[in-house]
């Protein structure tokens, strides 16, 4: 039976300069929680501030979120929160800086809550907005965290990312402005680019996918294909960067409601292994997994619709042409700093690993643990 679907929260805006609509927010505090510095050099958070002040609110700041979040970083956030006691808390920045803030956001809510089991499956994420509403102002075209169910957070001590979905983290408000994407580089550009293609083309060919998620995720699907390499190309051209934010969310919304596949399998339990930027990862492994998925005959035909939408023969292939327009890598082997020995000597840990990732129940074909080997074995060498 379909799942009930769930499109953002209460409030979704996008277009150029919509990040004025902080200035339309009911509160008493706000805490804006950022990454590095760039939000602040290119002095989007000094607006932020700014449109937070007309709305009568004080602001505080919580800053150095890392890549690949760490539980500790979390939970200094949320003594952060529990200390300044905000009404409204706003993740700005990347996909990290906004999973973040909303795990912040449930250990705030819930002090009661030491660690992630607490409120990972069969456990649930308890009722939130007792205290605060969640925000989000996403500064790259890739992650869709912004209308996101799911967070993913790394173990201080094994590395391991941790991914936790529950339609109660789901943000209030997701600001989407393309004038925050502008400052993006031209490698993050297109690493977090591919990142939305593979939520867009996973969400087709999951076992959960229904009428209304094809319409977003294909929609998202063609518009990245066709804006992409000119957002990569031309960085500064605000119209490329809108098409490409509006398709990432787009691209979120529907996988937020039917899941991933074995793209994100792969991508997270190697990232969760090594240090391979989420992107990088799911954009090298997408083409393997396509062609791997040509075998289940459902899967194949969305594959091929969706090739003669985008104009292209054959999907796997168009795919792999585009990854060399932007520079990514044909294989893992080429991202990671490891030898191939020590890689092969690991392949039953990563297949285990990515049968075990929450994103393997809804792809098209659960391979055996030999043959999710060979794929590991594959799409490190590039056979």
């Amino acid at each position: 039976m379909m799942r009930p679907v769930r499109l953002a929260g209460e409030q979704l805006i996008w277009g150029e300069g919509c990040l004025s609509h902080l200035a339309t927010l009911e509160g008493k505090k706000a805490a804006i929680v950022l990454g590095g510095h760039s939000m602040q050099k290119a002095g989007f958070v000094d607006k932020a501030v700014e449109y937070l002040h007309q709305a009568g609110m004080e602001v505080v700041i919580f800053e150095g979120v890392e890549p690949d979040p760490h539980l500790s970083t979390v939970k200094r956030g949320a003594e952060f929160m529990l200390k300044e006691q905000p009404d409204w808390i706003i993740g700005m920045g990347g996909g990290s800086t906004m999973d973040a803030a909303k795990c912040m956001w449930v250990f705030y809510e819930h002090p009661e809550l030491k660690k992630l089991s607490d409120f990972m499956r069969p456990n649930k994420v308890p009722p939130l907005r007792k205290k605060a509403k969640y925000c989000c102002i996403p500064s790259t075209s890739g992650t869709a965290s912004e209308v996101s169910r799911s967070i993913v957070i790394s173990d201080d001590e094994t590395g391991a990312k941790i991914g936790i979905g529950d339609m109660e983290m789901m943000p209030d408000v997701a600001i989407c402005d393309p004038l925050i994407t502008s400052t993006m580089p031209r490698h993050i550009t297109a690493q977090t680019g591919m990142d939305a293609l593979t939520h867009a083309i996973e969400a087709l060919t999951s076992t959960r996918a229904h009428f209304l998620s094809d319409v977003l995720a294909t929609y998202a699907a063609k518009e990245i294909f066709e804006y992409l390499p000119k957002a990569y190309a031309d960085g500064s051209d605000l119209n490329y960067r809108e098409h490409m934010l509006n398709a990432s969310m787009t691209a979120g919304l529907a996988f937020t409601n039917v899941s991933l596949g074995l793209v994100h399998s792969f991508a997270q339990t190697l990232g969760g292994m090594y240090v391979l930027p989420h992107g990088l990862g799911d954009a090298i492994i997408l083409p393997y997994i396509v062609k791997f998925n040509y075998a289940d005959p459902h899967a194949k035909a969305v594959y091929d619709k969706l090739a003669a939408e985008v104009g292209v023969d054959d999907l796997a292939k168009a795919i792999t042409e585009l990854n060399e327009k932007l520079g990514i890598p044909k294989t893992v082997a080429e991202a990671l700093d490891t030898t191939e020995e020590e890689y092969m000597g690991r392949l039953s840990e990563i297949a285990i690993g990515a049968l075990n990732d929450g994103c393997t129940k809804t792809a098209p074909i659960i391979p055996p643990q030999d043959v999710m080997e060979q794929l590991a074995k594959q799409i490190y060498l590039g056979e």
